[in-house]
């Protein structure tokens, strides 16, 4: 019996060094002592080791350094490893990068998923049972008027690279399914929120620029808005659907908590006030000129997902919310080495362009 035969499932996690994908694992490695989780990572700017610290002594735990596109390298894990499952967290996300050069983006969210779906689909060969978990966004959908929300039925219409990339990626898993038979479900989120988020995503970028007394930059008038989802909830819905979903079926995961940009930033302000005693943050809202082809509106209906797997939101959003900005003020050493390096000259090309121009 070799090491690998004590595991009841072994499990391929792209992209688990990111927000998402370390949170999943803190949470799945808990619940699944029996699974093996390997993680892949081309630890990019936003994947970073020190998000699994705590678990990375876990016997059923392996991290392997890697690009999801490197066809030679995800092959050998397969070969190894003899995965029953993946689940696809592995992407470049950022809306504004992927405006700024898109090269990245069709690099790992097309390239790299297609490479991820053909190698699975050989793998499957062999005849054992692997599911495919592509995990997705709500940007593939565009931007909704002032009602309605987006369902498994809406029509897809992606507005900038990074969602028109996703979009691509999510087609490419359905043809895989329909095409060659491959066991693939798909679930598209609303935005994150939670602890392990990259600075350059408003929530943390607000609380890191709130504490050290620099300008909040809110695109255009602020009223876009969005549908918070806190990222535990959000694990324990990838949890279900990767197995419990149907085969083939598309499943959306929102929150129900609808907030406009401004009143999330105000929001942060008043948090910061209460948790650091400092008032004033507010004062630091300053309104920048407006992202390019901006969604206005964004909202989930996960009444399918809710109805056929039992899952809906468990997290109150300010409650959550304040437990994200404490999470940041109580680990200000992993702020500083997430903003240091690349971020820097990102940030200040893009961010503080913008704050010059209004």
């Amino acid at each position: 019996m070799s090491d690998l035969d004590k595991f009841e499932k072994r499990i391929l996690i792209t992209g688990g060094a990111g927000f998402i994908g370390s949170n999943l694992l803190h949470y799945m490695l808990i619940k699944y002592p029996r699974y093996l989780f390997v993680n892949l990572d081309k630890l990019t700017y936003a994947g970073n080791l020190s998000n699994l610290q705590d678990v990375e002594m876990k016997e059923n735990y392996i991290f392997a350094r890697g690009d999801i596109a490197d066809r030679d390298l995800v092959s050998e894990l397969f070969q190894v490893y003899q995965f029953d499952g993946l689940i696809n967290l592995a992407a470049e996300t950022h809306v504004d990068r992927s405006i700024l050069g898109s090269g990245r983006f069709i690099n790992t969210n097309i390239i790299g998923t297609h490479n991820l779906l053909e190698i699975s689909r050989k793998h499957n060969h062999f005849g054992q049972e692997f599911r495919f978990h592509q995990v997705s966004t709500d940007e593939v959908f565009g931007s909704l008027g002032d009602t309605g929300k987006f369902s498994e039925k809406s029509c897809y219409a992606p507005n900038s690279p990074y969602a028109a990339s996703k979009a691509s990626a999510d087609h490419f898993v359905r043809a895989y399914h329909k095409s060659f038979g491959l066991n693939v479900v798909t679930s598209n989120c609303s935005n994150n929120y939670g602890p392990y988020q990259f600075p350059e995503k408003i929530i943390p970028l607000m609380i890191n620029n709130a504490l050290h007394h620099q300008p909040l930059p809110v695109y255009g008038d602020g009223g876009n808005i969005r549908d918070w989802l806190y990222v535990a909830d959000h694990c324990k819905a990838i949890d279900i659907v990767f197995h419990k979903g149907r085969t083939g079926k598309t499943y959306n995961i929102g929150a129900d908590k609808e907030i406009r940009n401004i009143d999330l930033v105000r929001m942060i302000c008043r948090i910061m006030d209460d948790l650091t005693g400092e008032g004033g943050h507010e004062k630091l809202i300053k309104f920048v000129e407006d992202r390019p082809g901006h969604d206005r509106r964004y909202a989930m209906d996960y009444s399918l997902i809710r109805e056929e797997l039992g899952w809906r939101p468990e997290h109150d959003f300010e409650q959550g919310l304040k437990k994200t900005v404490q999470w940041y003020l109580d680990n200000p050493e992993w702020m500083e080495n997430c903003i240091s390096g690349e971020y820097k000259t990102y940030y200040n090309t893009w961010y503080k362009k913008r704050l010059e121009e209004k």
